[in-house]
């Protein structure tokens, strides 16, 4: 029998909240690590992208937050300011939906650091951003660290690399000894593990199960032709799609500018999210695209990590990510929380040989397809007897 909120303990402030979301029964990493993150228990948690691990972490943290107290008692640190923002929304949804009057803050650098001074002398109860600039900011004294009681690092995989590692064992280290860490990603490579278990006290390792990984509401498809080509066939699918809303992948950051620029030669509704781009212009692009405004965002994987944006029911892949758990992230920005999805990547023949590699990796049946009058068929059938029409994902 699946395990419900109230089976986890959860209160029933907390349980209404989640109603209003929408949200009555736990996904698996919820369900393995709400219990353990009430005990107090160090968690190093790994489940796929879009599994609810936001919530995993954030229900405990409320749980156990004491809101009469004007004091800082959790920091969640991310990699990315879109993450940050994703992270505190949720924070204030739950907030609002469930009356628990818990006040939170995003501290993000690039961003007028005075202003969120201004915020900390709120004394907000949970703290998000990047670790940098909390860093800082606990230098500064602006942040009461040894009142922390509890810190997520979200993104964990990105969060403990050679570049954002040391920032983030230096938060710590200004923390109590008795505070609870908790490390959450999609990946968990050996690195991250190792580094994880140095900073932890008896740590749980929960991982959701294998069968998770593929959500088999999502279809998995490829078309071939030439490298020039690629956005001539895109474009031909999403006249004949016409996707309400689409992520286009890519794997150079500094390209995706020039592919949204092509998109929107050939009249498509299309805006990119690139790390050169100004913090306001990143924000306006994401609004644009989760009101429907624009129907595709270009992006490449490190631009799109840990976004969450619901109703994506097509990827396309223009170009191939080299690791299959890369292929993996991408299909888990649609389907999400068991919906329907398209997969559809556009490769050359050199390419075709990764999509070997991806369906022999996660037991998946990626079919060849090809674009005719509108609809994907068999590859070298053209009659109408072998057409297959596209089905709009809901």
């Amino acid at each position: 029998m699946t395990a419900t909120f109230l089976d986890l303990g959860l209160n029933q402030s907390l349980i209404e909240g989640l109603k209003k979301q929408g949200i009555e029964q736990p996904t698996s990493i919820q369900a393995k690590t709400i219990p353990l993150g009430f005990e107090n228990r160090d968690i190093i948690g790994q489940s796929q992208t879009g599994s609810g691990k936001t919530l995993a972490y954030l229900l405990p943290i409320f749980h156990k937050v004491d809101s009469s107290k004007r004091e800082m008692q959790a920091i969640i640190l991310a990699p990315t300011h879109e993450l940050v923002m994703q992270i505190e929304k949720q924070i204030k949804t739950l907030a609002e939906n469930s009356g628990i009057p818990v006040k939170s803050a995003a501290i993000i650098g690039q961003v007028n650091i005075e202003r969120q001074i201004e915020k900390l002398r709120e004394k907000p109860h949970i703290i998000v951003g990047s670790a940098g600039r909390i860093l800082e900011l606990i230098k500064r004294k602006k942040i009461s660290a040894h009142t922390v009681k509890t810190i997520v690092i979200d993104e964990g995989d990105r969060m403990l690399d050679e570049n954002n590692a040391s920032n983030v064992k230096d938060i710590i280290k200004t923390t109590m000894r008795d505070r609870q860490l908790m490390v959450f990603s999609a990946t968990i490579n050996d690195r991250t593990m190792s580094i994880s278990k140095e900073l932890m006290k008896d740590a749980a390792v929960v991982k959701a199960e294998e069968q998770e990984k593929l959500n088999p509401n999502v279809e998995h498809i490829y078309l071939l032709a030439e490298q020039r080509d690629k956005i001539e066939i895109l474009r031909k699918l999403i006249a004949a799609i016409e996707p309400p809303k689409a992520i286009v992948f890519i794997n150079k950051s500094d390209e995706i500018d020039i592919t949204t620029s092509k998109l929107k030669f050939h009249k498509l509704n299309a805006v990119g999210i690139y790390g050169t781009a100004e913090k306001e212009e990143r924000k306006k692009a994401l609004e644009g695209f989760r009101s429907g405004k624009n129907q595709l965002l270009v992006a490449s994987d490190l631009a799109a990590r840990g976004l969450d944006i619901q109703d994506v029911t097509y990827i396309f892949n223009l170009d191939l990510p080299a690791e299959p758990k890369e292929y993996l992230h991408r299909a888990g920005r649609t389907g999400r929380m068991g919906k329907e999805g398209l997969v559809i990547s556009i490769v050359t023949a050199k390419e075709e040989a990764q999509i070997k590699k991806y369906q022999n990796a996660f037991k998946l049946n990626i079919e060849q397809k090809e674009i005719h009058m509108g609809a994907l068929i068999e590859p070298g059938t053209k009659n109408e007897a072998a057409k297959k029409q596209i089905k709009a994902k809901k």
